[in-house]
């Protein structure tokens, strides 16, 4: 029983590493630069043959699943970083304008 429970505890783990719809650079949340991470996003999204909807909507998506399974446990700092990540992902994807930043 101990077994099954652990496997159910870490799928969030499974899912950010297997995703079927990207293939991300190791440890990218973990960077510090959100123009990196965006580019990086973007990369892996737009590579991606597995993805189900566009590539923006797919980087977005992964970015907020990070996001939401992290909860708490992400500092403030790393919060603000992968907030204005998001915001880079809608400038390099053309959904702003950089004037609007």
């Amino acid at each position: 029983m101990k077994r099954a429970k652990a496997s159910r505890k870490r799928w969030s783990q499974a899912v950010t590493k297997k995703s079927n719809a990207l293939d991300l650079e190791p440890s990218v949340f973990t960077w510090d630069d959100p123009k990196s991470i965006a580019r990086s996003l973007k990369r892996s999204a737009e590579s991606s043959t597995r993805r189900k909807s566009d590539p923006f909507r797919s980087a977005m998506s992964m970015l907020n699943f990070y996001m939401n399974r992290a909860g708490k446990n992400l500092s403030p700092q790393r919060r603000k970083t992968l907030e204005f990540t998001k915001h880079e992902l809608r400038i390099i994807f053309g959904r702003i304008n950089k004037k609007n930043r």
